[in-house]
């Protein structure tokens, strides 16, 4: 009895321990995000940037993230893209990333990760020719911070770039010391959070090649204007611009009351119209509307998508939406300023995009 008690006091006292360890870790997350909220009046104009980290996050914790980083300058150091877009998986003229040997070395850095700390594990890396993107999984609590170790990745690569490339480094460290050297400052980081991220993710990955010629074959369709003046309104503008001079244009706009037959009946009559050759206008914000906009997406027709986030300079559309638009048949249009925050829409801003949606229809 005195060997059982004592096992059990021992299993007690691990208990509590593990008990104040998760407390200690829910109030130092709870004080970050205390502190945040505390200096945030003092911080002056919150600026959009793709490389702010997640708030209260616990970056040292077990969690799989996309990382992604670019070279300084944008520099296509890694290697040149090559094949066709519409070409198949699998033959000749498929996407493809022709490899320099930075490319390869940069690699081996990035498979170095894991042998450093074997926390870490590595799921994917897509390498392109100015950025690379990759999947690590942090599989337990480690003892410094994931930035810490791809600081050390970034080390590892500046000595291959200057062994490797040694004109462009040692340029560039002349004229660029204070900034990343073979990568700009910092990265972008996404958590995994829901379930079937990982899936996208390793897709979006695979896929990048054939998006970016993409995006060369057809340069007018994904070029980002800004300042674009129409019906009254400024929008910054991604897509086939020519369907705002379409000659009939419909605007989709559904009340929240509509029943699922009357979505039905709706989508099958604004189709009908469609399909002799209007374009649909919309934010697409109701449950009538998303229905009405993406049956007409699947068919292929003309649509203009107004949305409330605004665009960046190196904005594209994702997932399907890249093939609309290099088939002509997307324009997105943006009357706001972007930022990086989630929101959910207000009522004020969905009944100013419907009149604009509403304007660019009027002129028909």
């Amino acid at each position: 009895m005195l060997y059982y008690s004592n096992k059990q006091n021992e299993a007690n006292k691990q208990n509590e321990a593990n008990k104040q360890n998760e407390a200690n870790k829910q109030n130092e997350a709870k004080m970050k995000k205390e502190t945040y909220e505390a200096q945030k009046a003092f911080a002056g104009e919150k600026k959009p940037s793709m490389q702010r980290r997640c708030v209260g996050h616990d970056y040292s914790s077990r969690q799989i993230y996309m990382i992604t980083m670019v070279t300084e300058g944008r520099r296509p150091l890694f290697g040149q893209i090559a094949g066709r877009s519409d070409a198949p998986e699998g033959s000749p003229d498929a996407p493809r990333l022709v490899l320099s040997d930075l490319d390869e070395a940069v690699k081996e850095c990035w498979h170095e990760i894991e042998r450093r700390h074997p926390h870490v594990c590595s799921l994917a890396l897509q390498m392109m020719p100015d950025h690379l993107h990759g999947i690590l999984f942090v599989k337990e609590k480690m003892e410094v911070p994931l930035g810490k170790v791809l600081l050390g990745f970034k080390h590892g690569c500046n000595k291959a770039f200057r062994q490797l490339v040694p004109s462009v480094a040692v340029l560039q460290q002349q004229t660029e010391r204070s900034h990343g050297y073979l990568f700009a400052p910092g990265y972008n980081d996404r958590l995994q959070l829901r379930r079937g991220q990982l899936d996208a993710w390793r897709h979006y990955l695979a896929d990048n090649p054939r998006r970016l010629l993409m995006k060369r074959e057809h340069p007018d369709l994904f070029r980002v204007q800004r300042n674009l003046q129409a019906y009254g309104f400024t929008f910054s503008a991604i897509g086939n611009r020519f369907l705002l001079q379409y000659p009939h244009r419909i605007q989709v706009q559904c009340s929240r009351c509509l029943t699922e037959t009357d979505i039905h009946s709706l989508t099958e009559q604004t189709l009908a119209i469609a399909r002799q050759g209007a374009v649909l206008v919309s934010p697409s914000i109701s449950p009538g509307e998303k229905a009405i906009m993406r049956a007409a997406f699947n068919e292929h027709l003309p649509l203009i998508f107004l949305q409330e986030n605004g665009l960046t300079d190196l904005a594209k559309p994702g997932g399907k939406r890249m093939e609309a638009c290099a088939r002509g048949q997307l324009l997105i249009l943006a009357p706001w300023e972007q930022h990086n925050e989630k929101m959910v829409i207000s009522r004020s801003m969905s009944v100013s995009l419907n009149e604009m949606a509403g304007r660019i229809c009027e002129s028909n």
